[in-house]
């Protein structure tokens, strides 16, 4: 069996695409790879720093949100989930502003304009205590 100018496996495009679709897998892994090793890098340097008390005053709150779109293919129905992340950020006494990642109930529970002891172990919140 020779070679055949319709047989789609020796087509050039085909080839073409065929590697274009590895390069952005290997793309995709890559960044996959480097963001689990990121996360490591910070796990283990939050774990080595020093757990600290400061004093501080919250300055600003935020909230991110992402939502997602899940369709399901039996029903032809559309699932929206949304998933919030609540930020903190505290002004020290050195004046400068740490921002951190809290839970929602925390998030509730803190008010601009708060003063009071900080903890936190690098980048990681562990509380924050008002002054009375």
């Amino acid at each position: 069996m020779g070679f055949s100018p319709h047989d789609p496996f020796h087509d050039p495009m085909f080839d073409f695409v065929t590697i274009l679709i590895i390069i952005i897998s290997l793309i995709i892994f890559g960044f996959l790879i480097v963001s689990i090793f990121q996360g490591i890098q910070q796990r283990n340097r939050d774990n080595q720093s020093p757990i600290l008390d400061v004093g501080a005053l919250i300055v600003a709150k935020r909230t991110e949100v992402h939502s997602y779109q899940h369709h399901n293919n039996n029903s032809h129905h559309v699932d929206h989930t949304s998933r919030t992340t609540y930020y903190v950020t505290f002004e020290v006494q050195s004046k400068d502003r740490l921002e951190f990642v809290v839970s929602g109930v925390e998030f509730g529970q803190l008010a601009e304009g708060d003063t009071g002891k900080l903890t936190f172990q690098g980048s990681r919140y562990l509380g924050f205590e008002r002054y009375s």
